[in-house]
């Protein structure tokens, strides 16, 4: 029973140190600082008898009933900045920002924000606006707006400078100021950007107006190149188009060409078989009729030349009868019969020469008419009736023959005149004329005179009648 009661002790001992040890226990956030007041401690960077201990991020001990123990926020804090000033042009501006600051890590910061805010932490974004507020109206009354407006990043260095060792005695540290906007209830800064806004509005109006020329010029070559395309494709098409109407022409001449060429093809041959047939009937015909024909020529030729020969053959026996049998008288009148032989042979040989002459000269002339008729029948014409133009003259003349008196108008002009009519009235030298190319035979030749009728019985004559007066 006594180690049960010594059981029970020590636990409850236990229970209690370790109730006791967590009352006494601290343990510091990582964003707090815990401020022990109550002691005597000695501090990094502080001095001794500071009458209170620091301690960040770790755990302490702390007796309860003799030391007290408060934490401190190490949290960002900000505060707005609303500061109106004025600028060192006299003009008025108000400045808005932000700083945004928090307690600093060194004990000595710590040490410093614990004396000031620890019970005022609520009042610390305050405490900094009245601070900034201060040195920013400093720092703008130096200032001109130009300078504010270039350069932000100068204020915002002066401010932070300035109110550097102050935050420093607070124990804060300023992580970012900003400038938000600067501004002007006079207008100042609209009028200073008036001259700016019209040159940038003059620039843009000027771009605007180059990019609205860019793009018309590029929208009239994209529509000019739309426009080269569509003619291209309208080329192609059409070609294409082309070519299909060339095939289907092709295809709709294929029959109509194949139909002809079957008729080209019928037609050759039968202009072969037509050939062949006429070249069977020529050699038909040479079969049939003129080998026959010149058997029978040859035949008659040779029978003609066998009667020739033996004709010859008795002329010649006849003949040589006939020299034997005056061979006995021929002596006798040999020398009388050589000498008439001789007259005659030269006679007869005058007149054959003398005959063959006329009859070549007869031949030339009338071959020579016959190329002239040919090729000038009215010169040919012309000249006969030169020829014959005292017969046409008569011929006309005789028209006159009845008449016993004349009595002509005109002279030597009547005359003619009346010659003339009476000639182509009566037509006596027109008959002359046809009697004169009548009497021509087809190669030129003068016909023989029974075969040309008479101008005057051939031809109708016209009689024409003259009336005479009676003192003529």
């Amino acid at each position: 029973m006594g180690i049960g009661i010594v059981a029970g002790a020590v636990g409850a001992s236990l229970v209690v140190l370790i109730v006791l040890f967590k009352m006494m226990w601290r343990v510091a956030e990582p964003n707090e600082a815990l401020i022990i007041s109550g002691s005597n401690h000695k501090n990094e960077g502080l001095g001794d008898g500071m009458g209170f201990r620091i301690v960040t991020g770790r755990g302490t001990l702390v007796v309860p009933g003799v030391q007290a123990v408060r934490k401190l926020s190490l949290d960002l804090n900000e505060t707005q900045l609303s500061v109106e000033c004025v600028t060192h042009q006299g003009i008025p501006l108000k400045v808005r920002g932000v700083v945004i600051f928090k307690v600093g890590d060194d004990f000595v910061s710590i040490a410093n924000a614990a004396r000031r805010f620890l019970d005022q932490q609520k009042l610390m974004s305050e405490r900094v606006h009245i601070v900034f507020a201060g040195h920013l109206r400093a720092i703008v009354g130096g200032l001109t707006v130009e300078d504010m407006i270039r350069d932000r990043e100068k204020l915002t260095g002066q401010a932070r400078s300035a109110c550097g060792t102050e935050m420093e005695k607070l124990g804060l540290i300023v992580d970012s100021l900003q400038i938000h906007e600067i501004e002007d209830p006079t207008g100042y800064i609209k009028n200073l950007a008036a001259p700016h806004a019209a040159a940038v509005q003059r620039d843009a109006r000027i771009a605007q107006a180059e990019a609205n020329r860019r793009a018309t010029e590029a929208e009239q070559q994209a529509a000019a190149r739309m426009s080269e395309a569509t003619r291209d494709s309208e080329i192609l098409q059409a070609g294409y188009q082309a070519e299909r109407d060339q095939a289907s022409a092709r295809a709709r001449q294929a029959g109509p060409l194949a139909d002809a060429a079957s008729r080209q093809e019928v037609v050759v041959q039968e202009t072969r078989v037509a050939e062949l047939e006429g070249l069977r009937k020529e050699q038909q015909l040479q079969a049939e009729v003129r080998k026959p024909a010149d058997a029978m020529a040859y035949e008659t030729r040779t029978l003609a030349e066998a009667e020739r020969d033996a004709r010859i053959s008795a002329a010649q026996a006849k003949a040589r009868e006939t020299e034997l049998a005056s061979a006995a008288t021929a002596t006798a009148t040999r020398v009388t019969g050589e000498a008439e032989a001789a007259a005659a042979h030269a006679k007869g040989l005058a007149v054959a020469e003398a005959t063959r002459a006329k009859g070549l000269a007869e031949a030339e002339a009338i071959k020579a008419r016959a190329a002239a008729l040919a090729e000038n029948q009215e010169a040919v014409v012309a000249q006969q009736l030169a020829e014959r133009w005292p017969e046409i003259v008569e011929a006309g003349a005789s028209a006159f023959g009845n008449v016993d008196q004349m009595v002509l108008l005109n002279g030597a002009d009547g005359m003619a005149e009346m010659f003339a009519k009476a000639l182509t009235m009566g037509g006596t030298g027109l008959g002359l004329a046809r009697q004169l190319l009548a009497t021509m035979g087809p190669n030129g030749a003068e016909r023989p005179a029974a075969a040309v009728p008479a101008a005057r019985g051939g031809e109708e004559v016209t009689t024409v009648e003259i009336t005479v007066g009676d003192d003529a």
